[in-house]
């Protein structure tokens, strides 16, 4: 039965876990892209209106259920650049939850349950962030970046051009 304690744990995760998640997973991307020589990075937390901006992070108003981050260009545009760039923010989260796992083993942190339900949210952005395939707006996921540049050889970009439609219709 889902009681006053679930509804605490529910906020708590949404309100807290959510977003710092979010911020670990962008700054997987901030730190490859500043790495890589990226111009203009910038971090966007949620979505909606501008509520502020703090140096390259931006909240928006529904600040916990969506993120990116964005650069103008890359100084080592290469393949292999582009990979870490895209793979990057999937990699933060596996070595940060797996760290506070390690933690939690040894028995040196407390709240378990807190930091339990943290490594649930951290390997869920990263099992969806995996998935290969198009979001309803166009944009691509990830994963469908990742398999796009090792498959193709080719990035893909938010209007959908997917290098495998070019790819069949070169074929033809």
């Amino acid at each position: 039965m889902f009681g006053i304690s679930d509804f605490l744990q529910l906020a708590l995760s949404a309100f807290i876990i959510l977003p710092v998640v979010s911020v670990i997973r962008e700054g997987g991307y901030l730190a490859a892209s500043y790495f890589l020589g990226a111009k203009s990075s910038k971090v966007t937390i949620g979505c909606g209106p501008r509520l502020f901006h703090l140096g390259v992070f931006e909240i928006r108003k529904y600040y916990f259920m969506y993120s990116w981050c964005s650069y103008d260009e890359l100084r080592v545009d290469k393949l292999w650049a582009h990979l870490i760039v895209y793979v990057s923010p999937m990699l933060s989260n596996i070595f940060v939850a797996a760290g506070v796992n390690g933690l939690l083993a040894l028995d040196w942190m407390g709240m378990e349950t807190f930091w339990r339900q943290f490594i649930f949210y951290a390997f869920y952005f990263v099992l969806f962030d995996a998935l290969p395939l198009y979001y309803p707006d166009g944009q691509p996921s990830n994963g469908r970046v990742v398999y796009d540049l090792v498959r193709h050889g080719q990035l893909t970009d938010f209007q959908r051009n997917d290098p495998k439609e070019k790819v069949d219709q070169e074929a033809n």
